[in-house]
C-alpha cells in the first residue's frame, strides 16, 4: 500500500475544526473525526520557529541542533539524510512535489520537483524541469507582481499537461476574481501543484511521496483577522482586503478539495498530513515590504556582490566574491536606518555571503527618509514593494493525521520520518547511499 504525505504548511487545526462546526470542509473534518489528530512539538525559540528549520526536521528527523539549517536554501549545503533517499536505499521508489528546503540527493527518483527557492535538481521530464524554474520566478517576483514571458508560456504548458479536467471551472474561477482576491494566485498554485502531484503519483506509482502546499501559510500570514475562526480585536483596514471576505476559509476550502480528490485518486494510498507547525493571530501591526530590485538596490548603496538570490518574502542571499567584500557588504547594509536610528535590515554573515531580511516594519510612504552611511536619501518608496500587513505569527506547535491510526500524544516533530519508514516497511537510520 503505498503512502502519501500531504504537507499542509503552518494550517491551524483549531481553525479547521471551528469551520468543520460550521458544516463546512467536510473531508478534513471527517478525517479528524475518524483518525484524530495528533499535536506535533518543534524548536521552543521564537526566532527558530521558522516553517525552513521545522521541515528539514520532519524529513531528517533532526532538530535544529542537531541539522544546523537555519536559513532556507541552506540544505543544499548539507549531506542529511532525508526520508525518500533513506527509503529510496532500502527499495523503495520515492516522490516529491515542493518539498521546503529540501535537496534532491535521491539516485533515481519517480519524481523530484524542488520548492521554488531552493536550487536543487528536478527530476522528470524537460517540460517539468522548465515548469519547476517558471513557477520559482512567479513566486519569487510575486510581491512586485512580475511575470516573464517565458515562465508564461510553461506554466501554460504545464498546466495543459498536468490541470485536471475535473479542476477547469476551478482554475478559471480563481483567475477571473484575482484582480478583487489577489491571494486567489496562490491558491493557482497550490491547485496546479495537486494537480501536477496526483498525475505524477498516478503514472509512477512511488511506494512514498510528498506534497507541500504553501498557500495557507501565506494567506493566514496576510490575512487571519478576516477569518470568521479568528475572535480577537485586530481587523484589517477595507483598502487591504475587504471586511466580508475569508481568505483563510477559501484556502482550506481548496485543501479541503484537494485531499479529498487525493483520496479518490489513491484509493488504496495510506494518507499522512502534516502542518511542521501553525500560526496564532499576529497581535500587533506589522508592515512586510519586498525589495523590487535586489541587485539594483545593493549596486546604489555601493556594495559589491557576485549575485543576489531572492527567498521567500523580505530574505534575499547576497553572495560575495571573499569574506572582506562580504564584511564590507554588511557594514554598509547595517548602516541603513531610519532618521531615528533604526535598522532597516537584518544581516546574518556566514562567511563570503550574507542572508539578509528587510525588516522595516513600518508604512514608508512617498515622503520617507532614511540614511544610508549617514546620508539622508529618498525613493525608498519606489525601490520596494508592498507585501502584506502581518497577521500570523508562527507557533511550534503542529498538527499531523494518519488515515492509518488513530492520533496519540503529542509528539516531538522529529519522530515522524520514522513514522512513515514503518508505514512503508523499513527501517529509518538506515544509512542512505551517498547521493550527493
Amino acid at each position: 500500500m503505498p503512502l502519501l504525505l500531504l504537507e499542509l504548511n503552518e494550517i491551524n487545526f483549531d481553525h479547521v475544526r471551528a469551520y468543520a462546526k460550521q458544516g463546512k470542509l467536510p473531508v478534513l473534518g471527517g478525517l479528524i473525526d475518524a483518525h484524530g489528530v495528533t499535536e506535533t512539538t518543534s524548536e521552543q525559540a521564537h526566532e527558530e520557529l521558522e516553517p525552513w528549520i521545522q521541515w528539514v526536521t520532519a524529513h531528517t528527523g533532526l532538530t535544529l541542533a542537531e541539522h544546523g539549517v537555519f536559513r532556507l536554501g541552506d540544505i543544499v549545503h548539507r549531506d542529511i539524510p532525508q526520508i525518500w533517499e533513506v527509503l529510496e536505499a532500502q527499495g523503495l521508489t520515492v516522490g516529491a512535489v515542493a518539498p521546503m528546503n529540501a535537496k534532491n540527493r535521491c539516485r533515481s527518483p519517480a519524481f523530484f520537483v524542488p520548492d521554488p527557492w531552493t536550487p536543487t535538481d528536478v527530476a522528470g521530464s524537460t517540460l517539468l524541469r522548465r515548469l519547476s524554474g517558471a513557477i520559482a520566478q512567479a513566486v519569487n517576483d510575486n510581491a512586485s507582481a512580475r511575470l516573464e514571458p517565458g515562465s508564461i508560456g510553461w506554466i501554460l504548458a504545464g498546466a495543459l499537461r498536468y490541470a485536471r479536467p475535473a479542476n477547469y471551472a476551478r482554475y478559471m474561477a480563481l483567475a477571473a476574481s484575482a484582480r478583487r482576491r489577489p491571494w486567489a494566485k496562490a491558491l493557482v498554485l497550490d491547485q496546479l501543484l495537486a494537480d501536477i502531484f496526483v498525475g505524477l503519483a498516478l503514472a509512477r506509482r512511488p511506494d512514498f511521496a510528498s506534497l507541500f502546499l504553501n498557500a495557507g501559510a501565506h494567506i493566514q500570514h496576510h490575512y487571519m483577522f478576516n477569518s470568521a475562526a479568528y475572535g480577537g480585536a485586530q481587523s484589517n483596514p477595507d483598502w487591504y482586503v475587504a471586511p466580508d471576505r475569508d481568505p483563510v476559509l477559501d484556502v482550506y476550502t481548496l485543501y479541503d478539495r484537494i485531499v479529498g480528490q487525493v483520496m479518490r485518486a489513491a484509493p488504496d494510498a495510506r494518507l499522512m498530513l502534516a502542518t511542521g507547525l501553525h500560526q496564532d493571530p499576529h497581535p500587533a501591526v506589522t508592515y512586510y515590504w519586498r525589495l523590487r530590485n535586489h541587485a539594483d538596490f545593493l549596486a546604489g548603496l555601493g556594495i559589491g556582490f557576485v549575485r543576489v538570490e531572492p527567498r521567500m518574502s523580505r530574505d534575499f542571499l547576497v553572495v560575495c566574491a571573499s569574506a572582506e567584500e562580504a564584511a564590507t557588504a554588511e557594514r554598509i547594509l547595517n548602516g541603513v536606518t531610519s532618521m531615528e536610528g533604526e535598522r532597516l535590515f537584518e544581516v546574518d554573515n556566514r562567511g563570503s555571503d550574507l542572508f539578509v531580511m528587510l525588516t522595516w516594519p513600518h508604512d514608508i510612504p512617498a515622503e520617507f527618509e532614511y540614511r544610508a552611511g549617514n546620508l539622508p536619501r529618498r525613493g525608498l518608496r519606489e525601490e520596494v514593494a508592498f507585501v502584506a500587513i502581518k497577521n500570523g505569527e508562527h507557533n511550534g506547535i503542529g498538527y499531523f493525521v494518519d488515515t492509518g491510526g488513530r492520533a496519540g500524544e503529542r509528539m516531538p516533530l522529529a519522530r515522524l520520518p520514522r513514522l512513515i519508514a514503518e508505514a512503508c516497511g523499513a527501517r529509518w537510520g538506515e544509512p542512505a547511499r551517498d547521493a550527493a
